[in-house]
C-alpha cells in the first residue's frame, strides 16, 4: 500500500514539474541510503543524468514565472511531464526505501502497469496546472505567475520527499493542494464573472 503512495505522490509532483521528482530520486540513491532504485531505474541516479535533469529544472523554474512563456512551456511539457510521471511512478514503487522493504508486492511481473499509472496521474495533474495558469495571469495581468509557479515548485518539492520519506502524507497534501487550487480558482473566476454580469447594466 506504501508504494502505491509513493508512486502517486512522486508522479503527482511530476506533472507539475517534471524534474524535480526525478532529481530527488536520483540524489537519495546516489548520495544516501533512503532509496535503492532497482537495475532498470538505477540509470537516475548517475552522475550526468542528474546534471541534465539539474539544468533542465532551472530552465523550468525560470520559463514557468514568466506571464506568457509560461503557458508556452505547459504545452510543452505536455508529452515531457506525463514521461516523467510514468518513470518516477514505476521507478518509486519499484524501489526500497525507509518506509517500503517489499517493493513489488503489488506490481511485481506488471512493470507497465504502475508506467501506465504514472503516466495518468501526471498527466491529470498537468492539465489542471495548465488550464489554471491562464486565468490566473489573466486576472491579474500576470502577476501571478512567479508565486503560482514558486507555490507549484514547493508542491512538487514536498509531494516528492513525502513520497519517500512518508508516504501517509501523500494524501494530506494532495487534499490541500487540491483544495488550495480550488480556493484560488474561484477567487479569480468571480470578479470576472461580476464584470461580465454588471458591465451591459453601467453601459445603460
Amino acid at each position: 500500500m506504501l508504494e502505491i503512495l509513493t508512486g502517486t505522490g512522486l508522479s503527482a509532483a511530476a506533472g507539475l514539474n517534471a524534474y524535480i521528482p526525478m532529481l530527488i530520486l536520483g540524489l537519495l540513491d546516489r548520495y544516501t541510503n533512503l532509496v535503492q532504485l532497482p537495475d532498470p531505474w538505477d540509470w537516475l541516479a548517475n552522475g550526468w543524468v542528474l546534471l541534465i535533469i539539474g539544468v533542465l529544472l532551472v530552465l523550468e523554474i525560470a520559463a514557468d514565472k514568466i506571464p506568457v512563456v509560461d503557458s508556452f512551456n505547459d504545452w510543452i511539457q505536455t508529452v515531457i511531464r506525463p514521461a516523467a510521471g510514468g518513470i518516477v511512478f514505476s521507478s518509486g514503487v519499484s524501489s526500497e526505501t525507509v518506509r517500503v522493504s517489499d517493493p513489488d508486492a503489488f506490481f511485481g511481473g506488471t512493470a507497465w502497469v504502475p508506467v501506465v499509472l504514472g503516466i495518468v496521474i501526471a498527466f491529470v495533474v498537468h492539465v489542471v496546472k495548465m488550464m489554471a495558469r491562464p486565468v490566473l495571469n489573466a486576472a491579474t495581468v500576470g502577476a501571478a505567475a512567479p508565486v503560482a509557479s514558486t507555490v507549484e515548485d514547493t508542491a512538487s518539492l514536498s509531494l516528492s520527499l513525502a513520497a519517500v520519506l512518508l508516504p501517509l502524507l501523500v494524501v494530506v497534501l494532495l487534499a490541500v493542494a487540491g483544495i488550495g487550487l480550488w480556493l484560488l480558482f474561484r477567487r479569480y473566476r468571480r470578479p470576472r464573472r461580476v464584470r461580465r454580469s454588471t458591465g451591459p447594466a453601467l453601459r445603460s
